[in-house]
C-alpha cells in the first residue's frame, strides 16, 4: 500500500509540473506582478525608508528590505495558481476518478501539494537570480538554508490553497477568497513594512497591528528569508523573531495545514 501511495503522489505531482510547463503564462503571472511591485515600490520609497539601527554606516534601502517579501509573494501567487487545478480537476471529472482509486487520501494531498511546491520554488529561484545584485551573503550554507525556507514556506501556502480550493466550486470565488485572505496575510508579514515594537506610548491601532503581525505565520517565513539573506539587523523600534522561533512556527504552520488538508479530503462534499 505504501508503494501505491508513493506512486500515486509522484504521478499527481508530475501531472502538476507537466501542466505548468504547458502554460508558460503562469510564470508571467506569478513572477511578473511581484517583480513590478518590487521595482515600483522599491524605487519610489527608497529615499524615505530606514530600518537599520542608528549609528550604522550602511543603511538598508527599501529595495533590499522589500526583496524577501517579494520572494514570499511569488510563493503566494504560485499557491493560488497551482491549487486552482483542484477546482478544474473536479469540473473535468478527473478528481472524482482519483478519489475512487484504492489509494489513501493523504497521498492525493501530498501529490497535489508537492507538485505545487515544486512549481513555487522553481519560480522563486528564478526571482532569486535578481538577488545577485543585492548584498546577500552568497555562500553554500546560506543558499541551502534559503532553499529549505522557500520549500517549507511554499509547502505551507500550497496546503492552505488546497484546503480553500477543495471547499469551493468556482474559480472566481476561489480568487476572491484567496485575495481576501492571502493579501492581508502578506501585508501583515513584515514584507512591506516592519513590525513596530510596543512602547508605553503605543496606540491601540499600533498594538493591534503588532499582534496581528506576530500571529501571522507568513511573518516568520519572511523573517527567515530576510535574516538568511542579510546580516544587517533592524532598529530596536522594530520587532523581529529569532531564527529558531521562526523555523518552529513555519514548520508548525506546514504541519497543521497538511493535517487540515488531509482531513478535508476525507470529508464528503
Amino acid at each position: 500500500m505504501n508503494n501505491i501511495a508513493v506512486s500515486a503522489s509522484s504521478s499527481l505531482a508530475r501531472r502538476e509540473l507537466i501542466r505548468f510547463f504547458r502554460q508558460p503564462n503562469r510564470v508571467i503571472g506569478a513572477i511578473g506582478t511581484p517583480l513590478v511591485m518590487w521595482l515600483l515600490f522599491g524605487l519610489g520609497l527608497e529615499e524615505s525608508f530606514s530600518v537599520s539601527p542608528s549609528g550604522e554606516s550602511h543603511d538598508e534601502n527599501f529595495l533590499q528590505y522589500y526583496f524577501p517579501g517579494t520572494l514570499v509573494l511569488v510563493l503566494m501567487f504560485t499557491a493560488i495558481f497551482a491549487t486552482i487545478s483542484v477546482i478544474e480537476d473536479r469540473s473535468e471529472g478527473f478528481l472524482q476518478g482519483v478519489l475512487v482509486a484504492p489509494v489513501p487520501r493523504w497521498s492525493i494531498v501530498l501529490g497535489k501539494v508537492t507538485g505545487g511546491t515544486a512549481i513555487a520554488v522553481l519560480q522563486a529561484v528564478l526571482m532569486l537570480l535578481i538577488a545577485i545584485a543585492l548584498p546577500m551573503q552568497w555562500n553554500l550554507i546560506s543558499v541551502l538554508h534559503l532553499f529549505c525556507i522557500l520549500v517549507t514556506g511554499a509547502f505551507g501556502l500550497t496546503c492552505l490553497g488546497f484546503v480553500l480550493a477543495w471547499k469551493l466550486d468556482s474559480v472566481h470565488g476561489f480568487h476572491a477568497i484567496m485575495n481576501l485572505l492571502l493579501m492581508p496575510m502578506w501585508l501583515l508579514s513584515g514584507a512591506f513594512f516592519p513590525i513596530p515594537e510596543l512602547t508605553a506610548q503605543s496606540s491601540v491601532g499600533q498594538m493591534m497591528i503588532h499582534w496581528l503581525m506576530k500571529l501571522d505565520p507568513l511573518t516568520y517565513v519572511v523573517s527567515l528569508v530576510r535574516q538568511v539573506m542579510y546580516e544587517s539587523q533592524q532598529a530596536d523600534r522594530f520587532w523581529q523573531p529569532d531564527i529558531g522561533t521562526s523555523w518552529f512556527v513555519t514548520l508548525l504552520f506546514c504541519a497543521v495545514m497538511f493535517v487540515i488538508a488531509c482531513r478535508v479530503v476525507k470529508q464528503r462534499k
